[in-house]
């Protein structure tokens, strides 16, 4: 593919230092350059977080390092995790060897040009564009707040760009080891565009403007022009711009064609399906998305329906496990018998399957749970939103007879084309289906942050225990807290049974006394005191003038962790008493005996 590129990286007219790092690189060797591509790296260093120029420059020489050592045969998508990976641990390693100046933080976006196609990756809120016939489209989606609530019609767009929370990000390299970023892979044409850009950039220049400029300008005139705009608006923020220009792409025949029509290869009997195995001669692993304790998560694409897909595997160790199993086909039964936008979707699979797996949509996103830890707590008017979504969700499933007894932040997708979704069906219940036994508590049975009281204590639950789990996950957005904790689950688990949580708004005080009303209603101890339905708490998160406010707050118990602790010991005194009267019995009659 032959390119044209131009970029600036300027500190702008208010920053004393340039937080943002960009590179542009393309191999001498004609060869090379067909076999391996060019590449394109822009990261803006959170300021924020110490040394922000330092991490942005890591990150970039990094990444590019490994695309410049890397072998040509190697696959985009692959080389792409190496990048962010070796990005992710050159940024975390130096905090860790400059602990006084704290954690650093940086956004990444990588766009890989090979054969006809650019492969892009990103987190953070540093965009990619693509420019096609005159008409701009950002490829990329913001990881920060204010993206998020754009999405979700959270705020309206007029107030986007006086959001305080504009740059809080939802996601950024450097904080962990290992980064998790998004990816996509888009196909592209002669005279096409691709633009990198910083909020430096996009904040105070409109995506028509950038579009204007780089279709009618050489890269490097649209590089000028557009820090010239931004600089004549005032930008406060460091200001980066990369324009690539597609002079030419390669004349691919078979390039994706021989990848789908390879010789179907069954995959080995391990727990892990390679990229580019075809299962079951329809679907296409094309990559990992996550392994847990019990499954795999597979990124695929479905050849029948010729859309991306995602594919549950459990482990092999648990396909002969008689529970496990029963549990994990149920997980399937009950997803294919719903069909609501706010529910994750199971796509039938009617041919004979070599292995146990569920096929479901592919959802592009983050979880809540991803979302509160970045941002919390939420502002309230998006916590009180996001909860009516997952009611109407919880109602459905309720009148289809099914109670999801697992609902907690990590189950719920807030997707970037602004829906949300009700994931992971693996211990939910249908009340018209046979009873399943379970010995023990283990971690699968819920988790001890959001599980109801009747859960702890062993019951099944019914409706009003999701109810009480969602009530749990409002009260975390609301507050920025969990409603107990404790030095272990165990502690976690017992204070619901005792007592209530602190009143929400001793915690944030900015909340009205109707959410804290609403949350303390939800989280009632006896799920004869909750929300009778998910339908009638939905009605009163969209209505606040139709909740009677009792004070609920006022009647509130601290959990009493001496009942938990000391329970036992009535049980423990009666079993010591019985040693001490038998150890005088056979005294006695031992003592008896001889003196006979």
């Amino acid at each position: 593919m032959d390119l044209t590129c131009a970029e600036v990286c300027v500190s702008g007219l208010v920053r004393p230092n340039n937080e943002d790092c960009a590179a542009l690189w393309q191999p001498e060797s004609p060869d090379r350059k067909r076999d391996l591509g060019s590449v394109a790296l822009l990261a803006d260093g959170v300021g924020g977080q110490n040394r922000g120029e330092i991490a942005s420059q890591l990150a970039v020489q990094s990444a590019l390092g490994v695309f410049q050592a890397a072998e040509p045969a190697t696959a985009p998508r692959k080389l792409l995790r190496q990048m962010f990976d070796a990005a992710s641990r050159a940024v975390y390693d130096d905090a860790l060897r400059h602990p006084e100046h704290g954690r650093m933080a940086t956004t990444l976006t990588v766009s890989i040009f090979r054969n006809n196609e650019v492969t892009i990756g990103y987190v953070g809120d540093t965009r990619a564009y693509l420019i096609h016939s005159g008409r701009i489209r950002q490829l990329t989606t913001d990881h920060n707040y204010l993206g998020f609530q754009a999405k979700h019609g959270l705020i309206h767009e007029r107030h986007a760009m006086t959001s305080p929370l504009r740059s809080k990000l939802t996601r950024s390299l450097g904080g962990d080891p290992i980064c998790r970023f998004d990816s996509l892979s888009q196909v592209v044409f002669d005279g096409d565009f691709l633009v990198h850009c910083t909020d430096g950039l996009y904040g105070f220049v409109t995506d028509a403007e950038i579009c204007e400029a780089v279709t009618h300008l050489a890269p490097a005139e649209a590089c000028r022009s557009l820090l010239a705009l931004a600089e004549k608006r005032q930008g406060e923020d460091n200001i980066s711009l990369q324009v690539i220009r597609i002079d030419q792409v390669d004349k691919v025949i078979s390039y994706r064609g021989a990848t789908l029509h390879q010789e179907a290869e069954a995959p080995k009997r391990s727990d892990e399906l390679k990229e580019g195995h075809l299962l079951d001669q329809r679907f296409l692993i094309t990559d990992c998305l996550s392994r847990s304790g019990m499954a795999m998560i597979y990124k695929a694409t479905d050849l029948m329906r010729s859309e991306p897909v995602a594919i549950k595997v459990p482990h092999l160790r648990f396909e002969s496990d008689v529970a496990t199993f029963t549990r994990f086909e149920q997980e399937e039964q009950i997803g294919k018998t719903l069909d609501h936008p706010c529910i994750l979707k199971i796509i039938p699979v009617e041919e004979q399957k070599s292995r146990p797996y569920i096929v479901m949509e592919y959802l592009d996103g983050q979880t809540l749970d991803e979302v509160l830890r970045q941002v919390r707590p939420l502002p309230e008017p998006d916590a009180a939103k996001i909860a009516s979504r997952i009611c109407a969700a919880l109602d459905y499933l309720h009148r289809k007879n099914v109670v999801h007894r697992d609902l907690k932040p990590q189950n719920i997708m807030m997707c970037n084309d602004g829906s949300l979704r009700i994931m992971d069906f693996g211990i939910a219940k249908s009340t018209q289906a046979r009873r399943m036994t379970f010995v023990g508590f283990t971690p699968a049975m819920g988790t001890p942050d959001y599980m109801a009281p009747e859960q702890v204590t062993g019951k099944r639950g019914d409706e009003r225990t999701d109810i009480y789990s969602l009530g749990a996950i409002l009260y975390e957005m609301a507050t920025g807290a969990v409603p107990f904790e404790g030095e272990n689950p165990y502690v976690v688990m017992n204070s619901r049974l005792t007592g209530d949580p602190v009143a929400p708004r001793k915690i944030n005080p900015k909340l009205t006394p109707v959410l804290e009303e609403i949350i303390l209603h939800a989280m009632e101890r006896s799920p004869a005191g909750r929300y009778p339905s998910a339908a009638a708490m939905q009605a009163e998160l969209d209505d606040y003038e139709k909740v009677p406010l009792t004070n609920r707050w006022e009647r509130l118990q601290p959990p009493q962790l001496w009942k938990t602790r000391f329970r036992l010991l009535p049980m423990i005194a009666g079993f010591v008493v019985l040693q001490i009267v038998l150890f005088l019995f056979l005294w006695w009659f031992f003592r008896h005996k001889g003196a006979s």
